[in-house]
């Protein structure tokens, strides 16, 4: 099996799973000068399904189901649009990605829609796709615990004859990447690649340097090309486990619940790992055209490549094991009583904190010291802490639990803060937590976009 070549700087994958219960898409097509236009895409009998409960030992941390309003763009509370030239992407695809409803949309049936559109009579020219990626990037695995990532998706309904040049893909960057480490440093994990209707799924570890190191990149480190029977007309799922609580710890691929490829740490010297894997991650969805990756596959598109082949996701789902086994391992702060030394002003109150949204955040007044605290309603053993720093950031700052929310503990303790997105790993117990400031990097407040706890 011959493994995927990318082009530049951000490649990307995709992987499948479970088959869902569904009539085949029904597709017309037309012929246009140069291209064939696909005029009308039905798939009847394709029900939505709702998330999977949560596999055994597990906790479901986020999840979203695309119920919406037919026609509608994305939640862009939850999701971001990644719009421009493919060329930017470092990939070598050809589209332009839009926050069109014409390429990224509901059905109204509980799916998300990413849809290629071609104009013109240049297969080379005249493409417009989708991508998104979450707002949060807080998706990762404890020390000691495991994450499972898990969509159910539908591939575009093409196959070689007419599919060539189309790339869909389901995966993951490394939250270090939005503070400015580097790829492939920071971590990819592609979950679902497809490319050119093979009805096949790759699944690969992005590390290391670029080109080559310890991870063979661009490449990757990777299982090659397998096999994804049906997976162009009816839904499967595609899932990834990082796993923490093993030793040496290891990442496993997943389709229709079957693993079919399992990467352990030690295939890399350990901080390779550490970088690219052991943090959080936001996820993607994208349709690219044309690239590296299909070309290394026999190219495209070509004149014989259909316009209007579309990625339909039914559902995304994270799911967390804490450290011992058991579950409780998501994000317990989420939603849970905040309150906060004080605010900036009434729009960035100390709830935004733990509201599991990206976009909002609590900003203190600006001046030492400051803390933000949540109740969590009962006493947890805490293993992690995740803090989404905005622009203004602690430089020194204490995670402190209580049991009374009078008497304080210090749990982690640091002086060199340098923002981004702090991942620590510490031990404490105590239903009440808080961030304590005492001194900040910028003449401004404290200000975090997340402030995320996990523990049993």
């Amino acid at each position: 099996m011959r493994d995927r070549t990318d082009v530049g700087a951000i490649p990307r994958r995709r992987l499948g799973a479970r088959l869902k219960a569904a009539a085949s898409a029904v597709l017309l097509t037309v012929t246009t000068v140069g291209i064939s236009t696909l005029t009308a895409v039905a798939v009847p009998g394709t029900a939505h399904a709702a998330v999977p409960a949560p596999p055994p030992g597990f906790t479901l941390t986020w999840s979203d189901d695309f119920s919406a309003a037919a026609g509608t763009g994305v939640n862009t509370g939850t999701w971001k649009y990644d719009t421009g030239p493919g060329s930017s992407f470092g990939t070598g695809e050809i589209e332009t990605m839009t926050n069109s409803t014409a390429n990224v949309f509901h059905d109204g049936n509980g799916h998300l829609v990413l849809r290629a559109l071609h104009s013109g009579t240049n297969p080379t020219q005249g493409w417009t796709s989708g991508r998104i990626e979450t707002q949060a990037a807080t998706f990762g695995a404890p020390a000691g615990g495991v994450v499972r990532m898990e969509s159910s998706i539908q591939q575009p309904n093409v196959t070689t004859a007419n599919g060539a040049g189309y790339w869909p893909a389901f995966w993951m960057l490394g939250a270090p990447l939005r503070s400015g480490v580097p790829w492939p440093t920071s971590g990819e994990i592609d979950i679902l690649e497809d490319i050119n209707g093979r009805s096949s799924v790759f699944g690969t570890l992005h590390c290391g340097t670029n080109p080559g190191g310890v991870c063979n990149e661009s490449t990757g480190l990777g299982s090659g090309e397998r096999p994804c029977p049906g997976c162009q007309t009816g839904y499967h799922t595609y899932a990834v486990e990082i796993d923490r609580s093993k030793s040496p710890e290891e990442i496993r691929w997943y389709l229709d619940g079957n693993n079919y490829f399992t990467l352990p740490a030690t295939r890399v010297p350990a901080a390779t790992w550490t970088s690219a894997v052991q943090h959080p991650f936001f996820i993607i969805y994208d349709l690219a055209i044309g690239g590296g990756f299909p070309a290394a596959f026999g190219g495209g598109p070509f004149a014989s490549t259909i316009s209007g082949g579309q990625m339909n996701i039914d559902y995304v789902a994270v799911y967390n094991k804490g450290p011992g086994g058991g579950g409780g391992g998501g994000n317990v702060a989420q939603g849970k009583p905040t309150t906060a030394s004080s605010v900036e002003n009434a729009s960035l109150g100390a709830a935004n904190a733990t509201d599991g949204s990206g976009t909002t955040r609590w900003s203190s007044a600006f001046s030492d010291p400051q803390w933000i605290q949540v109740d969590l309603g009962r006493s947890y053993t805490i293993n992690r802490v995740t803090l989404n720093w905005e622009a203004a950031y602690g430089k020194a700052y204490q995670i402190q639990t209580s049991a009374d929310g009078t008497t304080w503990t210090n749990v982690y303790s640091t002086t060199t803060g340098d923002g981004g997105t702090d991942d620590l790993t510490l031990s404490g117990t105590g239903r009440y937590i808080r961030v304590n400031g005492t001194q900040r990097a910028t003449p401004y407040g404290y200000s975090l976009f997340e402030f995320q706890v996990y523990g049993t």
